[in-house]
C-alpha cells in the first residue's frame, strides 16, 4: 500500500485503503457500488433518429452494443459524456453520473422530436448497477452465472441478459477502471442478493468492497475524463481526448458545423496527462500550472497513481508544451512541484487487460 509520508493537513486527503482497494482491482477482483447511476430509456419509432441528432458517436449499431459518445453543444463544446446501449430495435439504455443525470436528461428532452416517435424514461429508480472489476472478475462470475463468459461468445463493449444464481442481470462488459469485468444492472430489489451473492462467490478470489477515492485513481491511470472536471462545454472533443467518441461521417448532428471548424483550425490546447516528478508528490486539484512565471492553464483532475507509484494531473496546456516529456510545474500554495508530460494512458495503453 501507499506508504508515501505527507504533513498533517495533505494527509487528511489521503489513506492508505485507497491504496490497498487499487491493488485489489489491479490484481485480483474487485465490488463497486455504482447504483448512483442516472439510467435512462429512449424507446419508439423515433428514438434512433433522435439519438443519431443528438449524439456525436454512430448510434446505429447492432443490437447488443455499447456505444461511448459526446452530446455537443451547437458551439462544438461538451454538454454530456455518456453510455448508450442499444437493447432492441427502437429502445436505447442511457447512463450517466449520478451527479449529472438531471443536467443530462434535461439536454435530451429538450431535443426530441415533437412527434412524440421518441420517449425519454427515468428508471434509476429501479435499477442497482454492481461494478465487477479485476483480472479474476471472469472466474468469480462464472462460479454463479451459466451464460458463456467467454471473449468470444461475450466480447467487450457488448451487453447480454444473463442470471448470476436466481438474478435476472443485464450485464455490460465495459470498464471505468481498465480491467477486465462487467457493470451489472438488476432490479433495485434484488440488489442487495446480488451484492452478497457476488460477495461469497469472490472470497476465494480475495474480492474486496472500492469505494470513489480507489475508483478515481483507477480512472486516472486509464486517462478517463470526467465530466465538470476534465471536460465540459468550453472544450471540445478534439482538445479533450475523445475524438473517438465522435463520427463526422454519419451525418448531421448537434454541433457538427463547429467541430468542422475547429477542424481547420486545429488546436491551441489539449488536454495532458502530467506525471508528478517527485514520487512522494500529490496534489488535490485545481493548481494553477506554470512555466517560470508563465500561466498555463489549471489541473482540472489529480490523484496518486497506486500502480505507477506516482502523482498524476491532468490540465489543458497550451499547444507548444503537449510534447511528451516537456517539463512544467505545479504550483501547490505556493511550492513549485515539477511535473512531465506524459503519453496517456499510463497503464495498459493497448487496453489489452480489459479486453481479455
Amino acid at each position: 500500500v501507499d506508504g508515501t509520508a505527507r504533513n498533517d493537513w495533505a494527509a487528511q486527503e489521503w489513506s492508505p485503503a485507497v491504496a490497498a482497494e487499487h491493488a485489489a482491482a489491479r490484481e485480483r477482483v474487485a465490488l463497486f457500488d455504482l447504483t448512483p447511476f442516472a439510467i435512462f430509456e429512449m424507446t419508439g419509432p423515433g428514438a434512433l433518429a433522435a439519438l443519431q441528432r443528438i449524439a456525436a458517436n454512430q448510434m446505429d449499431r447492432p443490437v447488443g452494443s455499447i456505444i461511448y459518445t459526446a452530446m455537443l453543444t451547437p458551439r462544438g463544446g461538451i454538454k454530456c459524456d455518456l453510455t448508450v446501449t442499444r437493447l432492441a430495435d427502437e429502445r436505447f439504455m442511457i447512463v450517466t453520473g449520478g451527479a449529472m443525470g438531471l443536467h443530462d436528461l434535461d439536454w435530451m428532452e429538450s431535443h426530441l422530436p415533437g412527434d412524440g416517435s421518441a420517449s425519454l424514461t427515468d428508471i434509476s429508480a429501479g435499477q442497482c448497477c454492481i461494478g465487477l472489476w479485476g483480472p479474476r472478475a471472469r472466474d468469480l462470475l462464472s462460479t454463479v452465472c451459466e451464460d458463456d463468459l467467454s471473449d468470444a461468445a461475450f466480447p467487450y463493449l457488448t451487453a447480454k441478459q444473463i442470471t448470476v444464481a436466481e438474478v435476472p442481470v443485464l450485464a455490460l462488459r465495459i470498464s471505468y477502471v481498465g480491467e477486465l469485468g462487467w457493470e451489472l444492472y438488476a432490479p433495485f430489489e434484488q440488489g442487495l442478493r446480488l451484492w452478497d451473492i457476488l460477495w461469497e462467490a469472490g472470497e476465494p478470489h480475495g474480492v474486496i468492497a472500492v469505494g470513489g477515492g480507489a475508483f478515481d485513481s483507477l480512472r486516472l491511470e486509464k486517462g478517463y475524463r470526467l465530466w465538470g472536471q476534465d471536460i465540459h462545454t468550453e472544450h471540445n472533443p478534439y482538445e479533450a481526448g475523445i475524438n473517438f467518441a465522435v463520427r463526422m461521417n454519419k451525418g448531421d448532428f448537434i454541433g457538427r458545423d463547429a467541430l468542422t471548424e475547429f477542424r481547420a483550425q486545429g488546436n491551441t490546447r489539449q488536454l495532458c496527462c502530467m506525471t508528478l516528478d517527485n514520487p512522494d508528490s500529490v496534489v488535490m486539484g485545481k493548481e494553477p500550472i506554470m512555466d517560470a512565471d508563465r500561466f498555463l492553464g489549471y489541473v482540472t483532475s489529480a490523484n496518486y497513481g497506486h500502480t505507477i507509484g506516482r502523482g498524476i494531473v491532468y490540465g489543458y496546456l497550451p499547444i507548444q508544451y503537449t510534447e511528451v516529456g516537456t517539463s512544467v510545474d505545479i504550483l501547490y500554495f505556493g511550492e513549485r512541484l515539477p511535473a512531465t508530460v506524459a503519453r496517456e494512458p499510463l497503464y495498459d495503453p493497448r487496453g489489452t487487460k480489459m479486453k481479455a
